[in-house]
């Protein structure tokens, strides 16, 4: 898939589940799963529920991510 597709989305993970799956809320309200990406799980980045995230979903499944980004306190998203 093509990542012209994509869309990044912000949220604020609500809880972790299993298999590195979480459950979070976007900005606008809506809650979804995510999954972490794959350079996240290589490095290791730890992902706690109240955490801010970036999100990347395709438009075919609304209720479904994948997570890019963790922001740290007091940084803003970073932007392409």
């Amino acid at each position: 898939m093509s990542k012209a597709n994509v869309s990044e989305h912000l949220g604020t993970v609500t809880s972790a589940l299993p298999n590195t799956m979480f459950r979070v809320e976007l900005e606008d309200g809506t809650m979804i799963m995510a999954h972490l990406s794959g350079k996240m799980r290589m490095y290791r980045i730890s992902i706690m529920p109240g955490d801010k995230v970036k999100l990347e979903m395709t438009p075919y499944d609304s209720t479904k991510g994948r997570i890019t980004y963790r922001i740290k306190e007091g940084q803003a998203p970073p932007s392409k």
